[in-house]
């Protein structure tokens, strides 16, 4: 009998072992696949610019988060991160092929918006005592650099080690009626702890007005949830730069607090919305504590868990819901809708119409100077 037991023991001992392997095992496999995750720079061809081939060059880090550039406009394509079950989706709006990013009325998806993101009142503005005229493309006003803003040219790209991409675009004096030529560099990184960075620097040869950022449309459900209006939102600033109906600030800062414009702490964006004529398309201003890069704000779609923090070193924020989507625009991805308030901005700025309010702070970027602004959307889930 106590034969048969310590046999019995001696076996279950053997078959716990061997169960043990197989786990360590198992996981050894699961860290391998993560270990063995290609990281680097792809390419693929995407169509013909002005006699220039277009490439989608697409960055993949460690965790396989994925980001895709073009040349056209320097717009990202595509932002694949993981849901809070691990599910990889792409959270922001785009296009199948080139012909959907250049079709009619495209609302600067992805883009690089200059040379002066937002809107400038009248198409007009005086500098060391002369006026410029630039196109009145919205509404009697200009809006992110006119007819043929920096969402519309052609950036050379190069690689930039296996996590960047350097692009380069060199606008001519008198380019959409703004003067001095500008040499402008931005470089789009894939960072190790799911982030991207965009790293802006810009240099004239005459005093210019310069305020450059992204435009990337974000809806963290991954098409999942047709609206952002779930979504919740902190935006760290007490104040906001009111506008009138063309949506030109009236040259005031007023407080937000306890109003539909208050983000100050995380709210669901669709709680307040039908109180903001429009919906939401305004400046915060950002409450900051130096020049450096601090966190402004905060994005959350408690459906997939993804979360997005913004990061910046400029002292301002442009909130818009995507109040224009309709719908109309084809060669989507997937054949995505894009409807009112598909997706939603959080572009970083100097605030709007800087150039006629001279109690903003100035845009003017001068000979001999350096323009520098850093953004960062960071990723993660909760």
């Amino acid at each position: 009998m106590k034969k048969i037991q310590w046999l019995l023991v001696s076996f279950a001992l053997f078959n716990a072992a061997c169960n043990n392997n197989t786990t360590e095992n198992k996981t050894e496999t699961k860290e391998a696949e993560s270990s063995d995750m290609k990281a680097g720079i792809t390419e693929k061809p995407f169509g013909t610019f002005e006699q220039k081939p277009v490439t989608e060059y697409t960055i993949t880090n460690a965790h396989g988060m994925q980001v895709s550039v073009i040349n056209y406009g320097g717009a990202v394509t595509q932002l694949i991160t993981p849901d809070k079950d691990g599910k990889m989706g792409d959270v922001v709006t785009g296009f199948e092929s080139l012909d959907g990013f250049t079709q009619k009325g495209v609302p600067y998806f992805g883009a690089l918006i200059g040379r002066y993101g937002n809107r400038i009142a009248n198409a007009k503005f005086t500098l060391d005592g002369k006026t410029y005229t630039l196109a009145a493309n919205d509404h009697g006003n200009t809006l992110h650099g006119g007819n043929k803003g920096f969402d519309k040219v052609y950036w050379d790209i190069a690689k930039s080690g296996d996590s960047s991409l350097q692009l380069t675009y060199d606008s001519k004096d008198g380019e959409e009626g703004y003067p001095g030529n500008l040499k402008v560099q931005v470089v789009y990184t894939l960072t190790a702890d799911n982030a991207l960075k965009i790293d802006y620097t810009a240099n004239t040869d005459k005093a210019t007005p310069v305020n450059l950022t992204n435009h990337c449309y974000f809806n963290l459900s991954a098409g999942k949830d047709s609206t952002i209006l779930n979504h919740e939102l902190m935006l760290n600033a007490d104040k906001f730069t009111p506008v009138n109906d063309a949506l030109i600030p009236t040259g005031k800062i007023e407080p937000v607090k306890g109003g539909p414009m208050d983000f100050a702490s995380s709210k669901v964006i669709g709680k307040d919305i039908a109180a903001v004529k429009g919906g939401y398309d305004h400046n915060w201003v950002l409450n900051r504590t130096g020049s450096g890069l601090e966190k402004v704000a905060e994005l959350h779609d408690p459906a997939s868990g993804r979360q997005m923090e913004v990061w910046t070193t400029e002292p301002g924020i442009q909130f818009y819901s995507g109040n224009f989507l309709d719908g109309t625009l084809t060669n989507t991805k997937g054949g995505q809708k894009y409807v009112k308030h598909g997706a939603l901005c959080l572009e970083t700025q100097h605030f709007p119409d800087s150039p006629n309010q001279p109690s903003f702070p100035s845009t003017i970027l001068k000979p001999g100077e350096t323009y520098k602004q850093t953004t960062l959307y960071k990723f993660s889930t909760r």
